[in-house]
């Protein structure tokens, strides 16, 4: 069994109607999950109030309160791939993320994520991603060290003074020459169904990429995209709408039978690079990884 090593925290909402305790309010906030388990959990310590008091199956309910527990999931798959600290000073860590390691807690994952190996590597607790990846795309993650200082970080990201660079490779017609020549995609993404896939639909444009291909070899080649906006999947969609779907997606153009992680077939999409102007100390910074996808 995989148990986060550090809590997890919601706040109750003011306006609930018919809830007498925080275990009710759990089955509505946790669905799919069994009430029997948040009982168990309650009567073993394991969910809390701010001050460290005990929530017990019978506590109950306070508008506006912090309740705290700990994340858990049966079977935790271990990523077999490593990590990279790329660059570190007394407010960041930038940090090479390998495919299909999560980048915070979710779903079936609590310590096999960027974000917890780098806390328990560095000693680092209140280290916080400022942004996301993809599970399954590889490449650069910038982290804050110091919560004082997290606030303006994060605003590079809200008012998008962050340049990225990715890197794809797709399966492309042999016959063509895409090399050298760009696109410029503009569209509207919304969800679709299911609602963690993104479709295009008619209306004013909300994602924007430009993307160049730099190499061809055969029936493959290798793009560079930038992204503009951040809409999710946006560069996967994006391809995909070119009709050069990005390389073991499993996502687009058709969303596929849901499978075990193949770890011999990552999804061909690198977050490469990272630019900015430092807002703390006012320099130009870029980090890159290393290593690029290849033909």
């Amino acid at each position: 069994m995989g148990i986060a090593s550090t809590t997890s925290k919601f706040t109750l909402p003011q306006n609930i109607l018919n809830v007498n305790t925080v275990l009710e309010y759990m089955a509505i906030k946790f669905p799919h999950m069994d009430n029997e388990i948040w009982t168990q959990r309650m009567l073993a310590g394991k969910v809390h109030w701010h001050d460290g008091s005990l929530i017990r199956p019978d506590t109950r309910y306070q508008a506006q309160q912090r309740v705290y527990y700990y994340r858990e999931v049966l079977h935790e798959v271990n990523i077999p791939f490593d990590e990279s600290i790329v660059f570190e000073d007394e407010h960041l860590v930038v940090a090479f993320k390998p495919h299909f390691l999560a980048v915070i807690p979710g779903g079936q994952f609590v310590n096999e994520c960027l974000q917890t190996r780098l806390r328990i590597k560095m000693g680092l607790p209140d280290l916080q991603a400022l942004h996301r990846l993809d599970r399954v795309t590889a490449g650069l993650v910038m982290f804050s060290k110091k919560p004082a200082t997290r606030d303006v970080y994060h605003q590079l990201f809200a008012q998008r003074r962050i340049h990225k660079l990715y890197q794809a490779v797709a399966k492309v017609n042999p016959e063509s020459d895409l090399c050298g020549q760009q696109w410029q995609v503009k569209n509207r993404l919304v969800a679709g169904d299911p609602k963690f896939c993104m479709k295009v639909v008619s209306g004013q444009a909300n994602s924007y990429s430009k993307i160049c291909c730099v190499q061809q070899r055969g029936d493959k080649a290798l793009f560079e995209l930038e992204p503009i906006s951040g809409k999710t999947h946006q560069l996967r969609v994006h391809m995909a709408s070119l009709t050069w779907p990005i390389l073991n997606d499993k996502y687009y153009p058709n969303l596929q039978k849901e499978s075990a992680d193949d770890f011999n077939l990552p999804l061909q999409l690198l977050a490469k690079t990272l630019r900015f102007v430092d807002p703390i100390s006012g320099k130009a910074r870029e980090f890159g990884w290393h290593k690029g996808l290849v033909l």
